[in-house]
């Protein structure tokens, strides 16, 4: 159960992380207007490294069933829960609204700790 958790927990974070990185492509971007086009790339690039590193982590938790050592999973597990957790406290404290991001980003919170 704990590793089936872990592997739920991978999978939502990448579905989330995907849907923001399109969300950003064809809702955000276009409209966003910057003094300079330097700055612009500088916003774009910040903006995609967190689907990058959520996927990156949402792939170490989906893979922790299968470390040898249980300390390197409480590792992962532990980087998780303060990635997503971050993640999920500054959607709601911008939205300040049920919204889907730091639902689901709360959702992988847990399911990372039924992981344990």
């Amino acid at each position: 159960m704990r590793d089936l958790a872990l592997v739920a927990a991978g999978a939502i974070a990448i579905s989330v992380a995907i849907v923001h990185s399109v969300l950003l492509e064809f809702l955000v971007f276009p409209k966003l207007r910057m003094d300079s086009q330097g700055m612009g790339r500088i916003v774009h690039a910040v903006c995609q490294m967190s689907t990058v590193d959520w996927i990156a982590i949402a792939v170490l938790l989906m893979a922790a069933p299968w470390f040898g050592a249980p300390s390197a999973r409480h590792w992962v597990i532990a980087a998780a829960v303060v990635v997503y957790g971050v993640a999920a406290a500054g959607n709601l404290w911008a939205t300040r609204a049920p919204h889907p991001g730091w639902i689901l980003m709360s959702c992988v919170v847990v399911l990372a700790l039924m992981g344990l």
